[in-house]
């Protein structure tokens, strides 16, 4: 801990959010941006603001508190709990989780939290929207499907499903396009190269540009595969706990989803994918076991791909070639 560092322990809730500093003062301020300016007063260029990602209802305060140029950092939710479970409390208010977590802030080592860019945020939204739509249209093809087998369909009832979902699927397109031209205005040139790797498709490109911010908050292929959640957990004690190795799933789940269904035409088409592939099997693994590593082998390609601005070499072993 830095004896300097004010820390500011934040519980938010929908309308309000409870504080409390370093030296055990509480406050209440409303969770607006009226409550925001009000907050900020009690800060300065020491003051370090520490919360848990609590669904949506801390992003405005943490956007505010980063443009004011305040130290933020957002923890996970699951950390935060093991700390206050740790601490045997008894008591659970908002105004007592704000007092641990400032408790929390002191003890561990605490990571910036970098808020994303508006173009960043439009695209985000986009693609939940399109998530949205894709689960409307499944939806609605299985309605029509339902209904169409009846021994005898309402026609007006199958013409209104199938009315509907012909304007979701326009609306689809045109978000579709309308993400597409956004992400060429900033990664043209990557979401090429995405391209160029077996087993990556023009949609999975642009999903792997959009959910890793062109792959700029990432250091190294594992730290990706790790916001995956696609590294594995041992569970291993003594000589009687001996838990199956497995993935953490403690991370983007789209990612993850994205991945694994590239992995498939992965194993086919990109030599050192499926030379992974065959060896996990031939050693007697499962084959899901198989292709969870050719996501993690998919997602390095794209890392290394993304970091040095090459293209991807089905047939060289380094896989990268010059430009």
């Amino acid at each position: 801990m830095n004896k300097d560092i004010k820390y500011f322990g934040l519980d938010i809730s929908h309308l309000v959010f409870d504080v409390t500093d370093s030296f055990g003062n509480y406050y209440q301020f409303k969770n607006s941006i009226l409550g925001f300016k009000k907050f900020v007063k009690l800060l300065d260029i020491n003051s370090h603001c520490v919360m848990e990602a609590t669904g949506y209802y801390h992003y405005q305060l943490a956007y505010y508190l980063e443009e004011q140029g305040i130290k933020v950092s957002v923890e996970n939710p699951l950390s935060v709990k093991r700390f206050i479970q740790m601490k045997l409390s008894k008591i659970k208010t908002d105004k007592s989780d704000s007092r641990l977590i400032c408790e929390y802030a002191k003890q561990v080592e605490l990571k910036l939290w970098r808020g994303n860019s508006k173009h960043q945020l439009e695209c985000l939204q986009m693609i939940r929207l399109l998530s949205v739509y894709t689960k409307q249209s499944t939806m609605l093809k299985n309605k029509i499907h339902g209904e169409t087998v009846l021994g005898i369909p309402s026609k007006s009832v199958v013409s209104s499903f199938k009315r509907i979902l012909k304007e979701l699927q326009k609306d689809m397109k045109t978000i579709e396009d309308k993400l597409l031209f956004l992400v060429k205005e900033f990664h043209q040139k990557l979401l090429t190269d995405l391209k160029s790797i077996p087993g990556i498709g023009p949609k999975t490109s642009l999903m792997l540009v959009v959910l890793t911010d062109g792959f700029d908050r990432f250091t190294s292929g594992s730290e990706l595969c790790s916001y995956a959640g696609l590294t594995p957990v041992i569970r291993q004690s003594g000589s009687s706990v001996k838990g199956r190795p497995r993935i953490s799933k403690m991370g983007n789940q789209k990612l993850r989803n994205l991945l694994f269904m590239c992995s498939f035409n992965a194993c086919k088409y990109n030599h050192a994918c499926k030379s992974i592939y065959d060896r996990i099997v031939a050693k007697g693994k499962s084959k899901k076991l198989a292709l969870i590593a050719v996501c993690n082998k998919l997602l390095k390609q794209a890392f290394a791909i993304a970091k040095s601005g090459l293209t991807y070499d089905n047939n060289y072993r380094s896989v990268l070639v010059k430009n």
